[in-house]
């Protein structure tokens, strides 16, 4: 049993222009997921399996939609106790744990925003969101580095009143406050046009932006579960991502539990190692899985064939292209096709490779039918078949899952939906089936002798060499050329820098993609600069090389 039905005009469709042109998401007025979603499911089919969920510490919990439902009441119960009003900001530092699905929820049903927030933020980091958002409350795993950072700054946090931790840390105990709360909150109504969740990015340009989304933003959702995930009802879908990220929205609570799956957390402390997930993966009989590319490259390595991967009938990624050899690759272990998906921490899925298309690899796939996708030049106006332009997504009403606007920022919300398109910021170009092609980041572009030379091309190029373990393709200015395309690349573990290796890269390169696009400049670092959610910051590389002399 799922609620499909409830927002869709339809389920099935015979083709993907059927699908694309005739799909209509629904929604009532005053919609709100904790009541709509999870609290009809617990009146419905109360033991329906909403959450399995596990640690590396021998920890387990699965929970149905009833437990959920009371859970969540309970949470309600001690926000409202401990003062917060509809519209209040509450900060969430819970990593992976499960206790993540029942605030959440619980945030939702008393009109707080929640702000979703990763566990590798530093003091600096959580004084900037707090004071940025106001916010009254924080819910935190009792982590030694993660309560330390907590008592270096909440002083410092101006709004900031509560902060809950799973364990005794000398902030109040979230685990003793369950036992004694009840489950009598005061329900809210709230408007679809509500403020209930902001995202602050990542920051590749600058301090993180509040990307706001209203309370219709689990239901752009669907489509990234039900025909991107191709979920079953009752199956199990794992998506390998924190509470932190927007991913998490995308893979392991909003669409998943609308399209009648259950979902599956992981959670683990210190180093993690990719593989670990081979034993949950036959272990829990996990039945559509979504991952980073980088997940992937580590399991391609391993002998797949000692684990029962049997259960498993669809995988999907997202975050980064996919490197055609690890699509390969995959391919032949397993028989599983992976299907991309793009999108942003603005919007549910853009473009992916749904139920009704055949993958290509390396594509992106088609776009969904949430929105109505455009490749556009400079003057905003559509591109041709085959020219490269920005992913821009339509200014109208129902564009369900996209930004309500960046939160005080008036001019960045005008900018971005003011004007005919949404841009995303990244390049691609159709092909002439209309699947999409990523370029890169408008920012990324090089320009060399009359060519526009996108960095994901050659960074792949150079990924199909045994050497190359990470990569990052820049642009050098250079007085004949215009630019140059640079590589900043850290080896392989046995691998050693040499001027012999430059050369069999470059090589690599010209015979791999079209010989212009070779790396003239190739270095050689222990690793490159990343925000805290795990992308490469080629601004910071374009900006080091700048400042050295000529």
């Amino acid at each position: 049993m799922n609620l499909l039905g409830d927002f869709l005009n339809r389920t099935e469709f015979k083709d993907y222009d059927d699908f694309y042109n005739n799909l209509k998401i629904t929604v009532k007025d005053n919609f709100n997921f904790g009541y709509d979603v999870v609290d009809k499911y617990a009146a419905l089919t109360p033991n329906k399996t909403a959450l399995v969920w596990c640690d590396d510490r021998g920890g387990e919990k699965i929970l149905t939609f009833k437990e959920l439902g009371e859970l969540s009441d309970k949470a309600a119960f001690i926000m409202q106790k401990h003062g917060v009003k509809k519209g209040d900001f509450i900060l969430t530092l819970l990593n992976r744990r499960y206790e993540y699905w029942i605030i959440a929820v619980a945030a939702h049903k008393v009109g707080a925003v929640i702000i979703p927030a990763t566990c590798m933020l530093t003091p600096k980091d959580i004084i900037y969101r707090c004071n940025s958002a106001d916010v009254k409350m924080i819910f935190a795993v009792n982590e030694e580095e993660i309560t330390a950072h907590l008592k270096a700054s909440a002083s410092e946090c101006r709004a900031l009143k509560t902060i809950f931790t799973t364990g005794e840390s000398g902030f109040v105990n979230l685990f003793k406050e369950f036992e004694a709360a009840g489950t009598d909150y005061k329900k809210i109504k709230n408007d679809n046009g509500d403020m209930m969740l902001v995202y602050f990015t990542s920051g590749t340009t600058g301090f993180p932006k509040m990307v706001a989304h209203d309370y219709t933003y689990p239901l752009g959702h669907i489509i990234n579960a039900q025909y991107w995930h191709n979920v079953q009802d009752d199956g199990l879908h794992f998506t390998m991502a924190e509470t932190g990220w927007a991913k998490f929205s995308w893979g392991k609570i909003y669409g998943q539990w609308i399209a009648g799956t259950a979902v599956f957390g992981y959670d683990y402390y210190g180093r993690f190692t990719p593989t670990d997930i081979l034993p949950l993966l036959s272990k829990y009989k996990i039945t559509t899985f979504c991952a980073p590319p980088t997940i992937y490259r580590f399991l391609v390595k391993e002998d797949l064939s000692a684990y029962d991967l049997s259960g498993i009938k669809h995988c999907s990624t997202a975050g980064e292209p996919l490197n055609a050899e690890i699509f390969n690759q995959f391919d032949k272990i397993t028989g599983l096709k992976i299907c991309e998906g793009f999108g942003q921490s603005e919007s549910a899925i853009i473009a992916g490779t749904f139920s009704c298309l055949e993958p290509k690899q390396g594509s992106m796939g088609r776009p969904s039918p949430v929105y109505r996708v455009d490749l556009i030049g400079d003057d905003s106006e559509p591109v041709p078949q085959g020219a490269i332009g920005e992913i821009a997504i339509l200014n109208r009403k129902d564009n369900f899952s996209l930004l309500m606007g960046y939160h005080k920022d008036k001019d960045r919300t005008d900018g971005a939906l003011g004007g005919k398109y949404y841009g995303t910021g990244d390049l691609a170009y159709a092909d002439k089936d209309g699947y999409l092609w990523f370029v890169g980041r408008k920012d990324d572009i090089i320009k060399s002798s009359g060519y526009r030379i996108g960095p994901f091309e050659v960074e792949s190029a150079l990924h199909e060499h045994p050497s190359v373990l990470e990569c990052a393709i820049t642009a050098v200015p250079d007085p004949l050329r215009g630019q140059i395309v640079k590589a900043t690349i850290v080896l392989v573990k046995g691998y050693c820098p040499s001027d012999g290796l430059k050369k069999e890269l470059q090589e690599h390169v010209k015979k791999a993609t079209a010989p212009y696009k070779y790396p003239r400049i190739i270095d050689f670092v222990d690793a490159l600069p990343k925000t805290v959610s795990g992308k490469v910051m080629r601004k910071d590389i374009r900006n080091k090389d700048s400042e050295k002399p000529c």
